[in-house]
């Protein structure tokens, strides 16, 4: 069931003297829903009395600054009001130093501010005739209830555009050396959660049934629930020797992997002090992640080499 709570305290958009606003669903193709000022800065765009208001719903991408797509990096260049979740980095904010920025992430079970309350902020902006950001870590469309804000935005007669952004899956894999499918070791992947609104204090396992029809499985939002998630998934028929890796704050400089199996990856990850947000990989293709990580690898050198180079005089 799609909630419409964001309604409250909102009119529905009427014509003006130009004629009918027209529905985000009508008119031409993609082209249609690039603004003419797209490639302008914010100085040189027209009032905004003379432009209609859009919402830009981008993904971030998985952590590091530098990993946002080129076309969302300019929206958020272009924009008059940026609503961020609590992922999103302080390098990608400054790129929107004159824009009103507004922090509605959601971490852990705090929801500063609830999902229809930031829904109406978003429309009440873009009803101004603002340029409005929903900025959002990995992609928007997974797990990241972007679908929830077009749907909103389609129906209040908003136009909007989302953007992808690098998953928080393929940017944790990749940067931990972990293939999610390898030729002769995993042809399927499954993406699945861990935590949902109708699961509270305990993991969302309804996926189980998965875990003999893939060949690797990539779980969000699981960290709190490591050891009864590996524990189940043994008891769904994984051996216990089943590869598994977890990633914390893929992407970031502090990044860390722990590679283990499911009988002994939540040990593994405890005496590592892996801190939230995590993401967990289960098969075969974990095991790269022994020899392929050439993100953390990469760290350590160069935190070898420093030291290596810092004079014994400064000591």
């Amino acid at each position: 069931m799609i909630s419409h709570e964001w309604r409250k305290g909102l009119q529905p958009t009427h014509s003006d003297e130009n004629g009918p606003s027209r529905h985000p669903r009508e008119g031409g193709g993609p082209a249609s829903w690039i603004p003419a000022f797209a490639g302008m800065t914010r100085k040189e765009r027209p009032p905004k009395e003379h432009t209609p208001g859009k919402v830009y719903i981008v993904g971030a991408g998985p952590g590091a600054h530098d990993l946002i797509t080129l076309r969302g990096l300019r929206a958020l260049r272009l924009a008059d009001v940026v609503f961020y979740d609590a992922l999103v980095s302080p390098e990608l904010l400054a790129e929107a130093p004159s824009a009103d920025l507004i922090f509605v992430g959601k971490r852990c079970g705090r929801h500063p501010v609830e999902q229809h309350e930031t829904v109406r902020m978003m429309i009440e902006r873009a009803r101004r005739g603002d340029i409005v950001v929903r900025l959002k870590g990995g992609d928007p469309m997974i797990y990241g209830r972007g679908g929830e804000e077009a749907l909103a935005c389609n129906e209040a007669l908003i136009e909007y555009e989302i953007i992808p952004g690098v998953c928080s899956a393929l940017g944790a894999a990749s940067f931990a050396g972990i293939p999610l499918t390898h030729r002769g070791v995993a042809s399927s992947v499954a993406f699945v959660t861990a935590h949902s609104a109708a699961c509270l204090g305990k993991p969302d396992l309804s996926w189980g049934h998965l875990v003999k029809a893939v060949d690797t499985l990539v779980i969000f939002m699981g960290g709190s629930w490591l050891e009864p998630i590996a524990s189940a998934l043994v008891g769904f028929g994984l051996p216990p020797e089943t590869a598994a890796a977890v990633v914390s704050h893929a992407t970031h400089e502090n990044q860390q992997t722990v590679v283990g199996s499911l009988r002994d990856i939540a040990q593994r990850v405890k005496e590592a002090h892996l801190a939230t947000p995590v993401l967990i990989i289960v098969g075969a293709v974990a095991e790269f992640g022994e020899t392929l990580n050439w993100f953390e690898r990469q760290r350590l050198v160069a935190s070898c080499t420093a030291a290596e180079d810092f004079p014994t005089s400064a000591l």
